[in-house]
């Protein structure tokens, strides 16, 4: 195994890398894992069997998609305490109050209210980022990756679900207070093919202190 490539400034214990569908979170949260060397925690979106039947019809498949990814983010949650992991370094690609995010989206109120009865009995109690790091792009930008990626699952995804999910991140993370925020415009960024871009959001992440931050680097001017 390749020794980790080193880094600028001191790494956070636990970072959290969010944002909507098709923003990059999971290719960063590995790469952040790697450059670290650190475990990653990664959301297991393809063990959910009603997710393909609710992006075909979300009003029929959007409770069962909810709480079964509620019982799921509970056992990881239940796997992070047996471990002690949320005590070293760990990168995830997911935070554990997106789940109450998706279900004021997708459900309607008398789901909604059941919902809140198991989260309730549930009693998850997750570990405080040292770091959340939150990835913006537009809708069109998103639609592009979504396509370009091509999960069976996701195929019927539609620009107007996208632009209700941007709304309800931005309404999200306008109050989050929770952990040290970082927010990151990707719409000119590649951090994966592109090893600059990598470098340069890894440095402003291993920099990034207390507070809410911003990093929005501008586009390549064209000769």
């Amino acid at each position: 195994m390749a020794e980790p490539r080193r880094v600028v400034g001191e790494p956070p214990g636990f970072v959290v890398v969010e944002g909507p569908i098709g923003v990059g979170k999971t290719s960063l949260a590995r790469r952040l894992a790697d450059s670290f060397g650190c475990d990653q925690l990664l959301e297991m979106v393809d063990d959910n069997p009603f997710l393909e039947r609710f992006y075909q019809d979300p009003r029929g498949a959007a409770f069962p998609a909810q709480l079964h990814f509620l019982f799921q983010r509970s056992r990881q949650l239940e796997g992070l305490h047996q471990g002690d992991l949320f005590r070293g370094a760990l990168v995830a690609d997911f935070m554990f109050e997106k789940d109450r995010l998706f279900a004021g989206l997708n459900l309607d109120r008398d789901e909604l209210a059941l919902y809140e009865q198991v989260y309730g009995k549930l009693a998850m109690e997750a570990p405080r980022p040292d770091l959340v790091i939150y990835l913006q792009a537009p809708v069109e930008v998103l639609m592009q990756r979504i396509r370009r990626r091509a999960r069976q699952q996701e195929r019927t995804i539609n620009s107007d679900y996208l632009q209700r999910l941007v709304a309800a991140y931005t309404e999200f993370f306008y109050h989050y207070q929770g952990a040290p925020l970082l927010i990151v415009n990707t719409e000119g960024l590649n951090t994966v093919d592109n090893e600059a871009d990598y470098q340069m959001l890894l440095e402003r992440i291993c920099q990034a202190g207390p507070g809410k931050h911003y990093f929005n680097p501008a586009p390549l001017a064209l000769g």
